[in-house]
């Protein structure tokens, strides 16, 4: 007879982290895996053209049904499928609320669970707390970034934007260049500041300088790698600038929220994304100049391109890099902007690894869907 019993494992945040999902450098190994998957086009998201970011709700600004959320600060629900291929053959959905009262509460902002499903069947392999995942994923993408272009002797790390992504993505910067030695710090608010100072001042003993600075000007100035991390409202006019003589040669400038450069920054660096076809689709979807309603560079680089302003050949692709198709550094003074913006394959990918090392250690939940379906 058919074996009709499907069970599916429950990983908990706590389970998650000793199952690894905290683990920065396979962190990094498994998204640049992943970003050259993309690249070869190994993949499925949502949307007719397979690129879709996801799906999400939307509130009225105003109540419009007794109990019905309206719209405020990052209030949304979204779900975000994929299917990977390569190494990983499998299908994956994040879906999460989001509303930044939470704090208020106690909790994060945004709340996050992931399923990771059988290819074929459909039937659930894990149901898992997805925070940390995100983070991490999300971190490490411009840790790969700077694998392959920030220079390798990079002493100086600007951070401009003391948060959670900020904060992922410097333990991808130590994990790809552990000769970093100094880390500078702007910010808007002193708790996040000094909570930030103390993570690094205790996680990274190696560190000789970590020092507070004013403004954006000073975190970019004489740092080899800058990390921008500053949510504003829509509209360019909004978005953190970086100027052309702040940037020292052979520096790398990694931006996955808002940001703007000077007209002689953008025309004497070299422009990277982590996946060029996202931001093409992306800005299918919305009115143009899609740059000014979403403020990622990517976006920049496709209303340039379309406007003419760009050869389409100045828009790279971090995955054509991977696969040999592109070159990367070539020399030590070029400077490179790299701009992300993340993929639901990526949560794929880590939840995969960290599912199949719960496996093999015995951590988390086995629960039962059924024995036998009742509407077989």
């Amino acid at each position: 007879m058919t074996n009709t019993r499907i069970e599916f494992l429950y990983l908990s945040e706590p389970d998650m982290i000793e199952a690894g999902v905290t683990d920065m450098a396979a962190c990094v190994d498994t998204m640049a895996e992943v970003l050259g998957l993309f690249a070869r086009g190994d993949y499925r998201m949502a949307g007719p053209d397979n690129v879709s970011h996801g799906a999400q709700l939307f509130f009225p600004k105003e109540e419009t049904f007794p109990g019905m959320p309206v719209d405020g600060p990052d209030r949304r629900f979204m779900a975000m499928p994929a299917y990977l291929g390569g190494d990983f053959q499998v299908a994956g959905c994040k879906w999460y609320g989001s509303n930044t009262s939470n704090k208020a509460l106690g909790l994060p902002r945004s709340i996050l669970m992931f399923t990771l499903n059988d290819k074929d069947t459909g039937a659930p392999l894990a149901y898992m707390s997805a925070n940390l995942l995100s983070a991490y994923r999300t971190g490490a993408v411009p840790g790969v970034g700077a694998r392959l272009l920030a220079r390798e002797d990079s002493r100086v790390v600007g951070i401009v934007g003391p948060g959670p992504i900020n904060k992922a993505s410097f333990e991808a910067y130590m994990a790809v260049r552990p000769g970093i030695t100094t880390l500078k710090i702007a910010g808007l608010l002193q708790q996040d500041i000094d909570g930030f100072m103390h993570w690094a001042e205790s996680t990274y003993p190696q560190l000789t300088s970590i020092t507070q600075v004013e403004g954006i000007e000073a975190a970019v100035r004489d740092s080899d790698i800058v990390s921008i991390a500053v949510p504003t409202p829509s509209g360019s006019e909004h978005y953190p600038t970086v100027k052309n003589e702040w940037v020292k040669p052979g520096a790398f400038i990694c931006s996955p929220s808002h940001l703007a450069l000077d007209a002689r920054l953008t025309a004497r660096a070299r422009h990277v994304v982590d996946a060029r076809p996202i931001y093409e689709s992306w800005a299918d979807e919305i009115p143009a100049p899609a740059y000014e309603s979403i403020g990622l560079w990517g976006m920049s680089l496709v209303d340039r391109v379309r406007n003419g302003e760009f050869a389409r050949e100045r828009f790279e692709d971090i995955g054509e890099i991977i696969d040999g198709r592109a070159a990367g550094r070539s020399h030590a003074d070029e400077i490179f902007i790299y701009g992300t913006g993340g993929m639901p394959v990526e949560d794929v990918a880590w939840a995969t690894k960290v599912y199949r090392n719960a496996l093999e250690r015995g951590i988390g939940t086995q629960l039962t869907l059924w024995d036998t379906p009742a509407l077989g």
